[in-house]
């Protein structure tokens, strides 16, 4: 089945990372709302820098710091101001696609010595269920001519670039570790390749 998307309405977003034009796209796959940050004039523009960034209620929101997510996207916005141009794809798949339920269910697990990897797989899911297809839909319709992806992970590289996207390089997003995550970004870059560490 052929996915479609619309850009039904842009509205301008001011926020303490600057403003932005805060896109609001329907689509044919599933029933979420998925979104864009656009800063500057992107269209047919090379280089330039793209966050997509998975929902995580817990880390955007509520600001816990057992994940890295609200920092990234923090700091990902603010990178995006600094330099003038840029997107932000906010994904609503939480918990890498498993949703909120099942991931405070593994956060659970986790307290009681599970990582983040072997919890997803105990409740039946992959280490990682996120799929890309509407983020490259969205940067194909936003005209982009070639992006710098921010990101740690080189599986979203590899999933954008068999998407079409000419992703020309990478930003590293890479927040503090401390006592709360310390464990967590340690599975990520030791079980699923993120490149932490380094």
């Amino acid at each position: 089945m052929k996915v479609h998307i619309e850009d039904l309405v842009q509205t301008r977003l001011p926020t303490k990372h600057g403003e932005f034009i805060l896109h609001y796209f329907s689509n044919t796959l599933d029933d979420k709302e998925h979104m864009a940050l656009v800063k500057g004039d992107v269209v047919h523009q090379e280089n330039v820098p793209v966050r997509i960034h998975s929902e995580c209620f817990t880390g955007d929101v509520l600001g816990s710091r057992r994940c890295d997510c609200g920092e990234q996207l923090a700091m990902a916005m603010q990178y995006i101001d600094d330099f003038g141009c840029g997107v932000l794809v906010y994904l609503r798949q939480e918990g890498r696609g498993i949703g909120l339920l099942k991931k405070l269910q593994a956060y659970n697990l986790q307290d009681q010595g599970m990582d983040t990897v072997d919890a997803n797989i105990h409740l039946g899911y992959l280490a990682d269920e996120r799929e890309y297809t509407i983020a490259g839909l969205i940067l194909e319709s936003l005209q982009l001519q070639s992006i710098k992806l921010m990101t740690n992970n080189p599986e979203k590289i590899s999933a954008l670039t068999d998407l079409g996207i000419n992703v020309t390089g990478r930003i590293p997003v890479e927040s503090v570790a401390h006592d709360d995550n310390v464990d967590y970004l340690k599975t990520k870059a030791q079980k699923m390749s993120h490149l932490l560490f380094k």
